[in-house]
């Protein structure tokens, strides 16, 4: 990974710090991109001495082609992109309104999308390029009934993510596209969400920000479709979907985690 350009959104706290910093470990430049300049900043100085921090909403597109603009006009390409942004809800299918359903498209779907359309023209040029969507095991298995919208979310950003790969296969075999699915973190995602929620920072077992990182990073190094980030999990996802019935392990669910 050594001097690769590795662009992280969502990078001023959480798990999009946590990475900056591994990425700056592997001896990779990190590209950090938020909406908080000062966090940002000082992530990016404890990241790397030659990280960039592009102060950006990576909801509007315009903002997302001018982080790549200002990437390359600094390092002259970018090896990896990973969208990282995301935000929860804590409201019901009956209780969802117009705003709930575009918030969490905007943030956790159409913020990818634009990262995606606006890095993929200089991955195409070059032949070779590593595009990872963060998702959520909420993503594969709706576990908690009060994150509905985000698992829609994320459930739409994994398809988004397949089709692309599918897409790129032929063409452009050196284009690596990836989803990474952690399940609950120990950040302030549960308090951040709309409509509040169970600080996610006190749920038992959550994963370290670190642990995320460090998937992540394991994907950048050798590059797979699809990265849990726990042992377990990929057959907890089989037998769900294996299942004759699904609402017979739906069933077993119990209380409702808040997934990242």
């Amino acid at each position: 990974m050594q001097d690769k350009i590795i662009v992280i959104t969502g990078a001023s706290m959480g798990i999009g710090a946590a990475l900056a910093l591994q990425v700056g470990q592997q001896q990779a430049i990190p590209v950090l991109v938020a909406r908080s300049r000062v966090e940002l900043e000082a992530v990016a100085a404890a990241a790397h001495p030659l990280a960039l921090a592009i102060v950006a909403d990576v909801t509007q597109r315009a903002d997302v082609q001018r982080v790549v603009a200002e990437a390359l006009q600094r390092f002259g390409r970018i090896d990896a992109w990973v969208n990282n942004v995301g935000r929860g809800i804590s409201r019901p299918v009956a209780q969802l309104s117009d705003d709930d359903i575009d918030a969490m498209m905007a943030v956790n779907v159409k913020s990818a999308l634009y990262g995606i359309q606006a890095v993929l023209p200089h991955f195409q040029e070059r032949g070779t390029g590593h595009i990872i969507n963060v998702s959520s095991m909420l993503g594969r298995i709706p576990f908690a009934s009060i994150r509905s919208a985000y698992s829609a979310s994320k459930a739409f950003l994994n398809s988004l993510t397949i089709n692309l790969r599918m897409d790129l296969r032929h063409d452009y075999p050196n284009i690596h596209v990836s989803t990474v699915y952690p399940g609950v973190v120990a950040t302030e995602f549960g308090l951040r969400a709309l409509g509040g929620g169970m600080d996610s920072r006190h749920f038992p077992g959550a994963a370290t920000a670190e642990e995320i990182a460090a998937a992540i990073i394991g994907c950048l190094q050798t590059p797979r479709a699809d990265v849990y980030t726990r042992p377990g999990q990929h057959a907890q996802v089989a037998a769900y979907f294996s299942a004759a019935d699904v609402a017979t392990v739906e069933a077993g669910f119990g209380g409702p985690p808040p997934g990242r």
